[in-house]
């Protein structure tokens, strides 16, 4: 059989072999924990300028010591942070988990919930296509582990600044919380006879995050994108009401999994969480707290034809979900601190975005209110000048939808903005090329990293069925082009 013809393209690095895995691996502990590099530094006993050269790999860490100690103090495998079991075995404890099993009761229940939980991170992908198959078909949304209402699915595009965000001031009580009797399974022993009270209470203790930050987020409580008026319903909650409920879902879900045949779809009896749960769409019953994904689109203006934003996670430098592509920017919706201001200086979708935008193409810092005073927004010159582009209508915003991951239920708002070439390459003519996480692909032909790929029918198909895509990411593209002359032709 003739070797496939390559068609992407992304630029590498010294530092995308083995010592990129670190950067890795550090970068996602912060995001998980909500840590700064600070934090981190502190946590792990580092100077913080040492912390930071490690993420931006100007500093590689080949010292065994150092590492297995960053490995011990994040609580993950040395695997993880490249060192291999063979430089283990010198100094591997003679001790087996079996054998702390079974005089410790207790560190046998935790031991057990951090194996289901790394077996959860390494197999999320096929989790969620069993966990797909518990819920009816006429939710789902093409191939991917992805399901909407009938009524989160516009059946055209909406103009971003057209949804209109509604908040509720009363506060509405979570149904569940993850505390329930239900979800004794996946919280793990803390003490004889006395389990963890809350999923992010075993993440804290078992993953060793003191400083796990409970941030701030926007809580969706209602969603009709179908109307005339379509509107979105928020109300304040946590990043822990989120995890309590979703993470500890998909937990019970790959226990189960991981304790019988990997590719029977689990019995409803045994998911009692899950089935607590519910109707994953009703907003009320649990914490609901959307993420917002973008398919970026560069538009030739003497053409018309586009090409689009590609990320891809670089097995050298991830620790799990390697050789996986997904749409960029995409983030958390939430206030950039737990300030009052920041709540409603923040509720904006559009905001949100850019300050992903910022992050995630430009390299600039996390913006998380640090600094005490709300972000001013209109003083900041690349927020002015997306606003102007805008007002100009040469760049373009919409949303396609809303639907959840199948195995986590965790709902993310599907957008496209499509900008027109000159001013893309004004804005982003500094894209950052190559990230922690891996790096912005290109189509083998194209000249430059702005031009990214192609968005043509070949280019999409091939995405959809032949390479490994994010579920939203991949309902985004197919979505984009089912409506790409509304979008590309900026029809009302």
């Amino acid at each position: 059989m003739a070797e496939e013809e390559q068609w992407l393209s992304r630029p590498t690095q010294e530092a995308s072999l083995n010592t990129g895995l670190l950067a890795e691996v550090l970068r996602e502990y912060r995001q998980a924990n909500g840590l700064n590099q600070a934090a981190m530094a502190k946590l792990l006993n580092l100077d913080q300028s040492y912390v930071s050269k490690i993420e931006t790999g100007q500093r590689q860490v080949r010292d065994l010591e150092t590492l297995l100690r960053i490995a011990n103090r994040l609580n993950i495998p040395p695997s993880h942070v490249g060192v291999s079991q063979e430089l283990l075995q010198p100094v591997a404890p003679p001790a087996t988990d079996a054998l702390v099993d079974a005089a410790d009761p207790v560190e046998a229940s935790q031991s057990d919930w951090r194996r289901n939980r790394r077996f959860l991170n390494r197999h999320r992908g096929e989790l969620a296509q069993l966990a797909k198959q518990l819920y009816s078909s006429e939710f789902h949304m093409g191939d991917a582990p992805f399901m909407a209402r009938p009524e989160w699915m516009p059946e055209r595009p909406i103009r971003l600044e057209d949804i209109e965000l509604d908040w509720l001031e009363e506060p509405v009580p979570i149904e569940v919380t993850g505390a329930e009797p239900e979800a004794s399974s996946v919280l793990p022993l803390r003490a004889p006879g006395h389990r963890f009270e809350r999923y992010t209470s075993a993440i804290r203790y078992l993953d060793r995050p003191a400083l796990f930050e409970n941030r701030a987020s926007y809580r969706l409580l209602s969603a009709d994108l179908r109307g005339d008026s379509p509107r979105l319903g928020f109300g304040l909650g946590t990043y822990f009401d989120k995890l309590d409920a979703s993470e500890a879902a998909a937990h019970e879900l790959a226990s189960v999994v991981r304790s019988g045949p990997a590719d029977e779809v689990p019995d409803w009896t045994a998911l009692p969480l899950r089935g607590l749960i519910g109707d994953p769409f009703d907003l009320r019953r649990r914490a609901v707290m959307p993420a917002i994904e973008t398919l970026t689109l560069r538009r030739q203006r003497d053409t018309g034809r586009a090409t689009f934003l590609l990320h891809w996670r670089d097995p050298a430098k991830v620790a799990t979900a390697a050789g996986i592509y997904g749409l960029i920017p995409a983030g958390e919706f939430q206030p950039s601190s737990v300030a009052s201001w920041d709540m409603k200086n923040d509720f904006n979708l559009w905001r949100n975005m850019v300050r992903e935008y910022s992050e995630e193409l430009l390299g600039e810092p996390e913006r998380d209110g640090s600094q005490g005073v709300p972000i001013q927004y209109d003083d900041w010159a690349f927020y002015r000048a997306l606003e102007k582009a805008r007002a100009e209508n040469r760049l373009n915003a919409y949303c396609l939808g809303m639907g959840l991951d199948t195995l986590t239920l965790t709902a993310t708002l599907l957008t496209v903005v499509v900008i027109d070439d000159d001013v893309f390459d004004d804005i982003f003519g500094n894209t950052v090329q190559i990230n922690a996480e891996g790096a912005l692909v290109t189509a083998i032909e194209s000249t430059s990293v702005s031009e990214g790929v192609p968005f043509s029918n070949e280019t999409v198909k091939r995405m959809l069925t032949s390479e490994p895509m994010a579920s939203p990411g991949a309902c985004i593209l197919a979505r984009s082009w089912e409506f790409r002359d509304h979008i590309l032709n900026n029809i009302k």
